[in-house]
């Protein structure tokens, strides 16, 4: 047998760029899960603000106003079987609320919990709403970042 070194196998600095090269595909690959991951989190948001949506049009039809509503009343607020209204319960990523109630129209929102909500909290909260005129029907679904309202959410 007859072995010669240096014929066979890979160099060292052939060896350093594929490993560059595989670390910055995890990188990206990795920042695509994670969008994907916080993609699907803010559409069950939507999914629960439409639930929203719908009980406060129960509300509106039995009431012919939204006057005297409450949190209460669309499913919101700090029993086990309600959405949660601040960010202190475990087993939701968002908190839920009205943002103004008027006597036809009214948004209602879910905001990404950075600390406090199920794990992994974001690194920063955006707000998901909807904003919902009963007599129309006409609703109109907006997401941006609380810390910058002018930057839509990247989905």
């Amino acid at each position: 047998m007859n072995f010669a070194f240096g014929k066979n196998g890979f160099t060292l600095l052939e060896l350093i760029i594929v490993i560059i090269i595989v670390g910055i595909l995890a990188t990206v690959g990795l920042n695509q899960y994670n969008n994907i991951i916080e993609k699907g989190r803010a559409r069950e948001a939507r999914t629960n603000i439409g639930y929203m949506r719908k009980l406060t049009q129960e509300y509106y039809l039995k009431n012919s106003t939204l006057d005297g509503m409450a949190l209460s009343y669309i499913g919101v607020g700090s029993s086990s079987s309600q959405l949660p209204s601040s960010c202190n319960n475990s087993n939701y990523y968002f908190r839920y609320g009205i943002g103004a109630n008027y006597s036809s129209w009214l948004y209602l929102y879910g905001v990404r919990c950075t600390s406090g909500g199920k794990s992994p909290n974001a690194e920063r909260a955006y707000n998901i709403n909807i904003d919902y005129r009963l007599t129309t029907g006409a609703t109109t679904w907006v997401c941006y970042y609380v810390d910058d309202t002018s930057v839509r959410c990247p989905f």
